[in-house]
């Protein structure tokens, strides 16, 4: 007798650009699996990774797959001359592919409407595709404390809590998050000014922006300067940023199941 299957319904499918790492002499496309997991797990989406080396001539075509747009994080930073700035971290590694292609997923996604979510270097992203910059070394300024995980530490250590942010009062994230959370801190550069049309959510204890929205776009924007893909799934705080973030991509996902069957 044949098995027969139950038809599922689809899920929303969201965008995932990949980023350069060389092993061995190859150039390979990468995307770790811990920002992947929350996607599958919590957001209930589907992952579609996106190398980010051919050129940014089918960027059309890679959004008219999907529901949303994450950014993650990566071991690299942004080219400064993409913000106006000479490069003050020239021992850092560098993927200007990427940097080309998100700046324009990032624009491409805005046009759209589609929901974006960026994560410590997708944050980043996010600013300068706007015209925003960044400071190069946070741990260089007066004013600010140091951000970076202590190497020489384990992996938990440096994912652990490290300091709390204050959300900003009367916006979306304070009403799901609430007044003050606790994050883990693992980066060397954060916003500076900040990009067209986007406005802080979340400041750390130095005043450093920890998140970042775009409420003068008419979507789901969000950019968060910490890892809550980190253990998500332990995280009170990450499985409500990434439930909001599926839900965001559903909702897109039902407007096109709409259109499509109001054109056929």
């Amino acid at each position: 007798m044949p098995i027969t299957q139950k038809k599922t319904a689809k899920k929303p499918t969201i965008l995932m650009t990949m980023g350069q790492q060389d092993r061995n002499g190859h150039p390979y496309q990468v995307m770790t699996h811990k920002y992947m997991q929350p996607i599958v797990d919590i957001a209930d989406c589907i992952p579609l990774l996106v190398p980010t080396c051919f050129g940014i001539e089918d960027i059309d075509q890679y959004l008219d797959m999907v529901d949303g747009v994450y950014l993650s994080g990566a071991g690299s930073n942004i080219d400064p001359s993409l913000y106006g700035q000479e490069n003050l971290t020239p021992e850092k590694a560098q993927d200007v592919n990427r940097d080309l292609f998100d700046l324009a997923i990032i624009r491409g996604a805005i046009e759209r409407k589609l929901p974006i979510l960026g994560i410590c270097r997708g944050m980043q992203e996010l600013n300068v595709a706007l015209g925003g910059d960044l400071h190069q070394k946070v741990y260089a300024e007066d004013h600010l404390n140091d951000h970076r995980e202590d190497p020489n530490t384990s992996i938990e250590e440096q994912y652990g809590p490290r300091h709390s942010i204050n959300i900003e009062p009367n916006t979306w994230l304070h009403a799901l998050l609430g007044d003050k959370i606790t994050i883990n801190s693992l980066h060397g550069q954060g916003i500076c000014t900040l990009g067209k049309g986007l406005e802080p959510l979340a400041h750390a204890e130095d005043g450093l922006v920890e998140a970042i929205h775009g409420p003068a776009y008419g979507q789901f924007i969000l950019g968060v300067q910490w890892h809550p893909e980190w253990q998500a799934n332990d995280n009170p705080d990450s499985i409500k940023l990434f439930k909001a973030f599926g839900d965001a991509c559903r909702n897109e996902f039902a407007l096109q199941q709409t259109d499509d069957q109001l054109t056929a």
